[in-house]
Order: structure tokens, then C-alpha cells, then sequence
């Protein structure tokens, strides 16, 4: 399986080091250019490419970029990747680093949006697990702490490849639904960034409020930045405190 990441940022990066060190062959690219990528690639064994090229006879594409970089992509860039690619968002809208984006202050679910701008369906996954606990918290498959992620999308067989990833490199999954659905990952859900266990994500979908997500986006972000430089155990204690307290 060829996979190609655009975005190698923080959470990028662990993304392409957890799939190389599974062993998957990765193609990555950023804005910047495949010579910015020389020492990631160096320690990574993944391949710097340009962005018209990390699309191309790829299974899978990860879109690892800020909220505000989407509509940067170049026009009619995934039109270059062949149909069956599985479009993978990974990211998160956050107002303070994106800008005011209006369809989404207004209601519309972000993946729904990102589709919108890609003219793709997109498989939203990772966009619930913070980088340092990416990296770490990995488990083999039956380990009774092992993390589980939220999977949404429209195609059941994508969603089921993207399943068969997410185990490979330490992680059980949940299927969240339709990607009209996703919301119940979005930031200020009490499954983002508190590391749940595949029964508590069960649940914890189910009792997701929409109508407080906004405001408890705001409180997990003040609750995590004191521990933006300590281990993930103490980042997942900081977004349990305030994302779970209720449940």
C-alpha cells in the first residue's frame, strides 16, 4: 500500500514515522518544497516530493495541513490522484490559528467543508490523538489500555482499510459514522485528545454535545496549553479534566 502525506507539521510527521516504522512506503510533501524534507527524509526513509507529485499512485493521502492551508492547495490538485485513493483529513479547526471560517461558525461539520474545497469525500481519522500520544501510546493489538480512534466517512470499504491502518500502528478504532457526523470528533468533543479506550469511545460518541463544542474547544485548549511541553499522559490528564467531567 503507496500512501502520500501533504503536511509533515507536527502531527505530519509522527503520522509518516509511525507508517514508515510499520512498514508502508510513503511519499510526503509540503508548500515549501521537496528540499525542505531532506533531513526528515534522512531519518525517516520517506520521499520528498512536490505536492502535484505526493497525490499521484497513491492507495491513500493524508491532508495533515492547518484548516486555513485547504483552500491553498492547488485547483484541481486531487484530480491527479486516481479515483480510488482514500482521502484522509486529518485536521482541526481552530479560529485562532485559522482565521474565522463562516460555513463552519454557521453549523457546517469541517470535514464536510474540506470536502467541499477538495471536491473529494475524505475519511476524517487522527484528528483525535495528539502528537506526542500518536508517537507513544501505540499498543499491540487485545492490550486492555490500548487508545481507540473515531473513524468517520460515507464508504464503508475505505473506512475498513483506514480500520486495518490504524491497528497496524497501535490503535483500535471505532466507526463514528457518516462524515455529516464527524462533528463528534471535532475539537471540545470528550473523545479529542483524551485518549479513550475503545468502550469509552463507544460511549463518549454518543453523548457528544454539538451545541457546546465551540466553548469546550476554548476550555481544552486552556487546559492544555501549560502542558504543551510535557509528556502525553499529563496533556490527556489536562483535556480529561475539562472534555469528560460531565460524562
Amino acid at each position: 500500500m503507496n500512501i502520500g502525506v501533504i503536511g509533515p507539521g507536527t502531527i505530519g510527521e509522527v503520522i509518516i514515522r509511525k507508517l514508515r516504522d510499520s512498514g508502508y512506503p510513503v511519499k510526503m510533501a509540503n508548500a515549501r518544497g521537496p528540499e525542505s524534507l531532506k533531513d526528515l527524509a534522512e531519518k525517516t526513509g520517506a520521499i520528498p516530493v512536490s505536492v502535484e507529485q505526493v497525490v499521484q499512485d497513491v492507495d491513500i493521502l493524508f491532508l495533515a495541513v492547518p484548516q486555513k492551508s485547504i483552500p491553498g492547495l492547488p485547483k484541481g490538485l486531487l484530480s491527479k490522484a486516481r479515483k480510488e485513493t482514500i482521502v484522509i483529513d486529518v485536521g482541526n479547526y481552530y479560529p485562532f490559528r485559522d482565521g474565522r471560517i463562516n460555513e463552519i461558525e454557521n453549523g457546517l461539520t469541517e470535514s464536510v467543508w474540506v470536502e467541499r474545497q477538495i471536491g473529494r469525500p475524505v475519511v476524517k481519522v487522527l484528528n483525535t490523538i495528539a502528537s506526542k500520544a500518536l508517537m507513544a501510546a501505540g499498543r499491540p493489538a487485545g492490550n486492555r489500555d490500548r487508545v481507540a480512534l473515531p473513524i468517520s466517512g460515507d464508504n464503508p470499504k475505505a473506512k475498513e482499510i483506514v480500520a486495518q491502518l490504524i491497528d497496524r500502528i497501535g490503535f483500535d478504532s471505532v466507526d463514528a459514522g457518516a462524515i455529516a457526523e464527524s462533528w463528534r470528533q471535532q475539537p471540545g468533543s470528550p473523545v479529542y485528545c483524551t485518549n479513550p479506550t475503545k468502550e469509552e469511545l463507544q460511549l463518549w460518541l454518543q453523548k457528544v454535545d454539538r451545541s457546546s463544542l465551540p466553548t469546550d474547544r476554548e476550555k481544552g485548549l486552556k487546559a492544555y496549553y501549560p502542558t504543551r511541553d510535557a509528556d502525553y499522559q499529563a496533556q490527556i490528564k489536562a483535556h480529561r479534566s475539562v472534555l469528560v467531567r460531565c460524562l
